[in-house]
């Protein structure tokens, strides 16, 4: 099932948003789940329900503020520094993205940065890709810290603290992130060969990409109500870091407060709202989508199956190698599953198998972050949408130009766990 996704979505014969609802029920109902194929589906669309809305009302949300000019003085002063140079651009972008991910949330930081890089490449003719692979790169890697999810979930799987996982990881953690510049290094240079040093006057139009005529400029009142949204746009970041309230109730609010200060005319609020439709409602179908997809996998117990069946493959003469065996194994296990259910369900079977050839439960657990390299890039991650939604690019597109360097910072983290030994590599 998930090999004939991968490929309807991969070859463009299917769309992400298809093929994640009519795949899990056609192999569903082939494997003789048919009459229980609705209530696994709703589960799933129960699970994913809070962040499908997060999303749908973040899009909307920074909407309303990207049409209000709210980020104008930021690219402005952006553009100033880097002076109309992609390289200065694309380094920004990842020092802004590793700096603001160190919260360990990436959609907050996918938010913001977009927010304020992306009118610089649109204005510069910059590939967008570069964009989402360099915040998707950055999300992976300080996923690591303890906060993000990941280390949390294998410390608690393996009953151990996440100070026994995560403090051996600090130093290849460190190598990865070098990595990420350099990444950021590289493609800086290609874009500046590319473009050259584009030179501007004063006044830079904000180029669409899909349109060659200008965006209106800021509207008189919108320029005087800028300190009143930003002060709105801090206090619902503060809120969402705080944990005030849910982050869905967080951006519902936030939007009706936005749509009441920028627009208070129904009229006008109601021609606001449909034409920031089109980039929120093809995000929000994807995450409910998604939930069709897992509710099946999880519900006909095919996760369980497929973990069972790896582990039983393992062959024996690898168990002194098992360290980098489940290094290797949780790229695909985490692209193809949920955390959750790598972390509790698959994890715990290949630590029983290593520590019977001598491996800590620490080792385990620091190769099983590995794969947390690769998995933003699963069609099953929610925040994923939101990226490509924000940025306006493919999705497949997305993923055919960052998955190769996603696999090279999982092999960057795991040549820094060999070397510092957080990871041995023969027991």
């Amino acid at each position: 099932m998930v090999l004939t996704f991968m490929t309807l979505i991969m070859t463009g014969r299917l769309s992400a948003l298809i093929a994640l609802i009519l795949i899990p029920i056609l192999f569903g109902a082939a494997a003789g789940f048919s009459h229980q194929l609705g209530p696994m589906m709703l589960d799933g669309l129960k699970n994913l329900a809070p962040t499908g809305i997060m999303l749908l009302f973040a899009i909307l949300y920074f909407g309303v503020m990207i049409d209000a000019g709210l980020f104008e003085p930021l690219v402005a002063r952006i553009l100033k520094g880097v002076k109309g140079d992609p390289f200065k651009v694309v380094m920004a972008t990842a020092g802004m993205a590793l700096l603001v991910s160190l919260d360990g949330d990436g959609s907050s930081m996918y938010l913001i940065v977009v927010g304020a890089m992306l009118p610089l490449y649109r204005r510069l003719k910059m590939n967008p890709l570069i964009l989402t692979c360099l915040l998707m790169q950055s999300s992976h890697i300080m996923n690591v810290l303890p906060w993000g999810g990941p280390t949390a979930r294998a410390a608690s799987a393996l009953n151990l603290s996440i100070n026994e996982i995560f403090l051996p990881l600090l130093l290849p953690m460190l190598l990865t992130i070098g990595w990420v510049v350099l990444m950021a290094f590289y493609f800086g240079k290609q874009e500046r060969a590319r473009l050259g040093i584009v030179k501007r006057s004063k006044s830079i139009p904000y180029e669409d990409d899909y349109a060659e005529s200008e965006k209106p400029r800021i509207s008189a009142r919108h320029k005087r109500l800028m300190p009143v949204n930003l002060m709105l746009t801090i206090a619902l970041m503060v809120s969402l870091v705080s944990n005030v309230l849910p982050l869905p109730i967080l951006f519902m609010i936030g939007f009706c407060v936005a749509m009441i200060i920028n627009y208070p005319d129904k009229t006008e609020q109601q021609e606001k709202l449909k034409g920031l439709a089109g980039n929120a409602l093809p995000v929000a179908a994807m995450v409910f989508a998604a939930g069709v997809f897992t509710g099946v996998l999880s519900g006909t117990k095919m996760v369980d199956a497929m973990a069972q069946s790896v582990v039983a493959l393992i062959p024996a003469q690898m168990g002194h190698l098992m360290g980098v065996v489940v290094a290797g194994l949780s790229i695909p296990f985490t692209f193809f599953l949920s955390n959750d259910a790598f972390y509790f369900g698959v994890l715990p079977i290949l630590s029983k198998v290593a520590l019977s050839y001598g491996f800590t439960a620490a080792e385990v657990g620091a190769a099983s972050i590995v794969g947390q390299q690769v998995h933003l890039l699963s069609p099953l991650v929610p925040s994923t949408y939101l990226l490509v939604g924000l940025v306006k690019v493919d999705f497949a597109a997305h993923q055919r130009f960052t998955f190769p360097w996603a696999i090279g910072s999982a092999a960057v983290l795991l040549l820094g766990m060999l070397l510092t030994g957080a990871v041995p590599f023969l027991k």
